[in-house]
């Protein structure tokens, strides 16, 4: 049994190394033909060069030529031009695209080639460069293709902003004279005295800096491309929120060709922004296109076997399913072993090195289910059929349980999945309170409403709320919402609220 796991160990170690070469443009991406270059060599370059225009006069000049090749092959276009730092060994080295990398420009070029807009969610693990293939695809954009085609990047801090745009300045500092496609020398230009944005010296092409802590910054801005990055990490308050911000910019590109919105961030928990787009894109319901890439797919994260027999008879059950489901090596779960004693537990590792986008989101909250019950019940979710907010005559009092009428808003703190049968004190309905903070740091306030009738013949949610109030203000809402669904059951709970003075019935103390 061991030679055919050994035997097919090999097999995918040489399936994982494959033959890549982008000056060759062997394993390159997208349909490609085998052609001879200028001086003489043979060489894959994508379909849609040969049909240029330029193609038959550029084969008489090898810098035309190559030119020519920048402009339609973004992979040649990285390898040939383009200068990163080496995180291993912080040496300059040019960019020679990983699996990840190939991945995520694979989705994007597939995008770009087929005319549409590229439109990108990206859940990030650590350290393949994920960001960089990013902002090098919208330079490679700004540099060969596109003129005063401007872009922003953004992230949840200017600092992280600032050491996205570092990676494009180094990059025209090195830019192959004899390539270059500009009335100017490569090099970054200031704009207007402002401080945040820098022009691309023969280019005419704008890179603008932001941050989700001042927005108003970049606002009003004529962008084609929108880069941006920790999405999860962008606060959320009462005076701003990412969705409205990430809207308002992404409503301002316009939906053509060669335009570009990539959405990326690592996992923050559940329930925030990020996530929920996450969630939309993969099923289908957004139009973004969600990649995740899992730490099995990096080439850094392998470790030497000492013992293949050993350790294939003391496989875990979570490594057996590595093997098995998600076709790792045993050098990978060698590394994968020998990193989870760093980290002690199953959990912390999962949230630096998730195996799958689940494993991601629900080991870097909170969370104390387990991961495959929340998948179990992710399934069953569905987007609410309406949000917005109840209106009452009256925010307080009794006046608010008076011309109760909902109003549609896609801000709304109140999701409707199913909406009041209308049988008033049938005792269907039941409204439990989860009583939160009053400030955008705090926990939120949830007030949940339970159909204990379901349709499929079980209790489940059919509405909820979810935000900050006064606590005051939190019992009349709950009350509201209750009187709507048909005078249900309403259950807040008891907490350090009324700690204080646990004697007495208090049931009495709305008014």
């Amino acid at each position: 049994m061991m030679k055919e796991i050994i035997a097919e160990n090999a097999r995918r170690k040489l399936m994982m190394r494959g033959l890549y070469n982008p000056i060759k443009g062997d394993g390159c991406c997208g349909k490609r033909v085998a052609v001879t270059a200028p001086d003489g060599a043979v060489v894959r370059v994508p379909v849609e060069m040969t049909r240029d225009a330029d193609y038959a006069g550029a084969q008489r000049d090898f810098n035309a030529w190559e030119r020519l090749r920048c402009r339609h092959d973004f992979e040649f276009w990285a390898a040939r031009c383009v200068t990163v730092r080496d995180k291993r060994t912080g040496a300059f080295v040019k960019l020679v695209l990983n699996r990840p990398q190939r991945r995520l420009v694979k989705v994007m070029e597939e995008q770009r080639r087929a005319g549409e807009p590229v439109r990108v969610i990206l859940l990030k693990a650590r350290q393949w460069g994920g960001s960089t293939v990013t902002q090098m695809y919208m330079a490679w954009m700004q540099t060969t293709r596109r003129h005063n085609w401007h872009s922003l990047v953004c992230a949840h801090v200017k600092d992280t902003a600032a050491g996205i745009r570092g990676m494009y300045a180094e990059m025209l500092r090195n830019y192959p004279e004899e390539l270059w496609e500009g009335d100017a020398a490569p090099g970054f230009a200031g704009f207007e005295r402002t401080q945040n944005t820098r022009v691309i010296e023969g280019r005419g092409c704008r890179v603008t800096l932001g941050s989700s802590e001042r927005q108003e910054a970049v606002r009003g801005f004529d962008f084609a491309m929108a880069h941006l990055s920790e999405v999860a990490f962008w606060n959320s308050s009462a005076m701003r929120s990412p969705d409205e911000f990430i809207g308002a910019i992404c409503g301002s590109i316009l939906r053509e060709p060669d335009t570009l919105i990539v959405l990326e961030s690592t996992a923050n928990g559940v329930g925030n922004y990020f996530h929920s787009e996450w969630l939309r894109s993969c099923r289908g319901e957004s139009d973004k296109t969600a990649v995740f890439v899992p730490w099995y797919e990096i080439e850094l994260y392998s470790a030497e076997v000492a013992d293949a027999e050993k350790l294939w008879r003391s496989l875990s059950d979570y490594e057996r399913r590595l093997w098995d489901k998600h076709g790792c090596t045993l050098e990978q779960i060698q590394w994968y072993r020998d990193k989870l004693r760093e980290y002690g537990s199953a959990e912390r590792m999962a949230a630096e090195y998730p195996t799958d986008d689940v494993e991601a989101f629900a080991n870097t909250g909170t969370g104390v289910f387990s991961l495959e019950k929340i998948g179990e019940l992710r399934r069953g979710c569905e987007a609410p059929a309406m949000c917005g907010e109840l209106r009452g005559n009256f925010l307080r009092g009794i006046g608010a349980m008076e011309g109760i009428k909902f109003v549609e808003d896609c801000h709304g703190k109140l999701k409707v999945w199913r909406v009041p049968e209308g049988c008033c004190g049938s005792g269907r309905y039941v409204v439990a309170v989860d009583i939160g903070g009053r400030s955008a740091r705090s926990d939120f306030s949830v007030i949940s409403v339970l159909d204990r009738m379901g349709e499929s013949g079980m209790p489940e949610v059919v509405a909820q709320w979810r935000g900050h109030i006064d606590h005051d203000l939190l019992a009349w809402k709950s009350a509201t919402i209750g009187a709507w669904y048909d005078d249900a059951l309403l259950v807040i709970e008891s907490n350090t609220l009324d700690s204080h003075n646990t004697e007495g019935d208090h049931s009495m103390l709305l008014t």
